[in-house]
């Protein structure tokens, strides 16, 4: 009998103990919480979220719209990756004080450094409003005309639902329009910089390592939360104070072992689990491979410029990163989705999806779904893979071509909406470009051009093509554009927008480089854009439907998370190692040895300061080094994508144990089909944070401002 009980118990684990899955931290009762705490956790789910007593939300900001940050002491003291702020430290660099190389480190409060424009945003409430946003939608045929009166009640909700006059009210999309969720929030603009380790320690490995594991990237910065005498958010003044938070996380240095609790909290940018195989599919063979290509060309220009000069090296530091990273991870995402299978796991869940709605009778509601999905994925083809180019080569990759973008919409500002707005764009447009020439180089970015022009040129679809790039002489073309456009210097973008509104609408339509620019932009606004966004509302719309059948058909213990939208969320699993090919077997810990052993004296990448050599090899660790050595990251099976970047790794008491700031290459095709085989998140140690922190940098008073709990294991 206890033998039988014992093999029922064995089945049924499984099902309360998964991982995977990016969910809402107001909906954790239940399922999740069993789920948690079978894995280990001891917390409960009102310690992670609550809205009537602190709780680990509290602790856990938006940072700066795009990662993660969580509060670690009293004082509002505030932690990040070094590449979430990276483009802050870049900002306060120079040749002279060159904060990349060398780090920074504030030993005083009157040392942080302001940032303008940077902001943190805590969630104060969480509250489901989907019956108020759908109120008379379900009554209106036209899919335009159905998302206008969603919008139109979204706006309502948003300005009518109480806060308090210095929050905000923000409403997001849940399971493709299924749902609806309010959001009370505030944000804090006053966050200084108080602490990066050099480049050598923050973005150790850089390119080479990035989206790879094993990993040894002391991945992390400090910044400081200042509020008004009220604690409330304030603009910077000197008159304001360290933020005193509601809760910050005490800082664990207990270590973690294999098959630890982790939960890892924060805000993932987009995921699209859901998607048909349909679409994977031109995902994998068709839109990745366009946009590796493009980006492959503009790292290898950029990368040959860095190599030989160090100012451009600052210049493009942030830019290059940025470009990077996304490129690598197209890379891995695509050999992961081939490698998981996860077209033909997603058919077979199609299948089966059938096999349902057959059963439920509702196959004048479902069951026409995967051929809709074939037939607008095939007609939104050519529409997707311009779509693409257009956003890669002038809106993300070629500055020039950005650049006259942005003058292009305030010439069609102009046509709209008259001479007034086009005026105050403009000096808009003046004074916001001035930050993107401070980083530009017309030489790399001619360069860039020349490349990139040639590719747009004979891999877009012919009919989407501007007559000036048919049958050219790219390099004449880029020599003749960078030599006569004003666009290449602030100086003579300034020259062009000065005079009166006939003048510079005249001169910018003189110029080399706008002309070239305005012609490809011309044909993309008239023959993809509006195309494209008809094709994809519909899609939008089969999606919704495909979502509410799965939702409406699976089983009520089915784990069916809402995708990612850059709100916060949480995801669960365990320390654990992997084996991502054949004969290949990864622990879930490195060390301080690792850096060693790739250190390479002067290499951008690889290079290891003096200090942390000298530190090493005299084992000198401190209270966080283990048995001799010197942890440095892990990983674990939460699932995270970008946005997650910074967020907190928390033990399953509630203490902060690493900080999360990649994914392993073979896993990252998680953001379209999560596989817990492979699919792995990436942390830094909070041992080897504070050992940076206390032992290379002598920023003792830092650790003492934390709470530090834990022993050596």
């Amino acid at each position: 009998m206890k033998f039988l009980r014992l093999i029922v118990l064995l089945l049924v684990l499984p099902a309360y103990s998964q991982q995977g899955g990016m969910w809402i931290p107001s909906l954790l009762k239940g399922m999740n919480e069993t789920e948690m705490k079978n894995l280990g956790m001891k917390m409960s789910a009102s310690d992670i979220y609550d809205v009537n007593k602190s709780s680990l939300k509290d602790a856990v900001p938006q940072f700066n719209g795009g990662c993660t940050s969580e509060v670690i002491s009293p004082k509002g003291l505030l932690l990040t990756n070094h590449h979430c702020g990276f483009g802050e430290i870049q900002s306060h660099s120079t040749v002279e004080h060159d904060y990349l190389t060398d780090g920074f480190w504030a030993m005083s409060l009157e040392e942080e450094l302001p940032n303008p424009d940077l902001e943190v945003t805590f969630i104060v409430k969480i509250e489901d409003v989907t019956a108020k946003i759908l109120d008379g939608v379900a009554a209106i045929s036209s899919e335009t005309d159905k998302q206008k009166k969603i919008q139109e009640n979204m706006a309502s909700l948003t300005k009518s639902s109480p806060k308090e006059a210095w929050q905000e009210n923000r409403i997001r999309t849940f399971y493709e329009g299924n749902q609806y969720i309010l959001f009370v929030v505030e944000s804090y603009k006053d966050v200084r910089l108080v602490g990066a380790p050099p480049s050598s320690i923050g973005k150790f490995g850089s390119d080479t390592d990035n989206w790879v594991w094993p990993r040894h990237t002391g991945d992390f910065s400090l910044f400081r939360i200042y509020a008004d005498k009220n604690n409330r958010p304030a603009a910077y003044s000197k008159d304001n104070v360290p933020y005193t938070p509601k809760h910050f996380l005490p800082v664990s240095i207990k270590g973690v072992e294999e098959n630890d609790f982790t939960l890892v909290f924060g805000y993932p940018g987009r995921t699209t689990e859901y998607l048909p195989s349909v679409a994977v599919e031109q995902i994998v063979n068709e839109l990745n491979p366009a946009k590796i290509e493009i980006r492959d060309k503009a790292l290898k220009v950029a990368d040959g410029f860095m190599r030989k000069d160090k100012a451009i090296k600052i210049q493009y530091a942030s830019k290059y990163a940025s470009i990077a990273n996304y490129w690598k991870k197209w890379i891995g995402e695509t050999q992961g989705l081939k490698k998981s299978n996860a077209i033909e796991a997603k058919k077979k869940f199609e299948k089966d999806f059938l096999e349902k709605v057959n059963k439920a009778g509702k196959q004048a509601e479902y069951g026409n779904l995967f051929t809709d999905f074939e037939k607008n994925y095939a007609e939104i083809a050519p529409y997707a893979l311009s779509r693409d180019y257009f956003t890669e080569v002038v809106l993300r990759n070629t500055e020039m071509l950005t650049i006259g973008y942005r003058l292009y919409q305030l010439e069609q500002v102009y046509n709209l909406r008259g001479e007034q707005s086009f005026k105050d764009r403009k000096e808009a447009t003046i004074k916001g470009l001035e930050e993107t020439y401070k980083d530009f180089n017309a030489s790399v970015d001619e360069k860039v051009f020349e490349q990139l022009i040639e590719l747009y040129a004979t891999k877009v679809p012919k009919q989407f093509l501007p007559a000036s790039m048919k049958n050219s002489d790219y390099k004449k073309l880029t020599d003749k554009i960078y030599d006569q456009s004003k666009l290449t210097t602030y100086k003579g973008l300034k020259e062009l927008l000065s005079g009166d509104t006939k003048s510079v609408l005249a001169k910018i339509n003189a110029d080399k480089g706008y002309q070239f620019v305005k012609a490809m932009a011309d044909v993309y606004q008239k023959e993809v854009g509006p195309k494209y966004e008809e094709i994809n509302l519909r899609i939008a719309a089969l999606q919704r439907t495909y979502m509410k059948g799965i939702l409406e058909l699976s089983p009520k213990e089915a784990r069916i998370f809402p995708d990612a939208n850059s709100t916060l969320r949480v995801t669960y699993g365990k320390v654990k190692g992997y084996s991502p090919s054949d004969a290949v077997t990864y622990n879930h810990t490195t060390y301080l040895d690792g850096v060693m052993e790739k250190y390479i004296p002067g290499d951008y990448e690889f290079d290891v300061p003096a200090k942390l050599i000298d530190l090493y090899n005299k084992k000198d660790y401190g209270q966080y080094g283990k048995n001799g050595k010197m942890p440095v990251c892990f990983i674990g099976t939460n699932h995270t994508t970008g946005g997650n970047s910074g967020s907190p790794a928390i033990d399953a008491k509630g203490n902060l144990i690493g900080l999360n700031f990649d994914r392993v290459w073979e896993g990252t095709m998680s953001d379209i089909y999560y596989d817990p085989a492979i699919c792995r998140n990436i942390m830094v140690d909070m041992r080897y944070v504070l050992f940076i922190i206390d032992k290379f940098a002598g920023a003792k008073h830092l650790i003492n401002e934390m709470k530090v709990v834990g022993g050596k294991k």
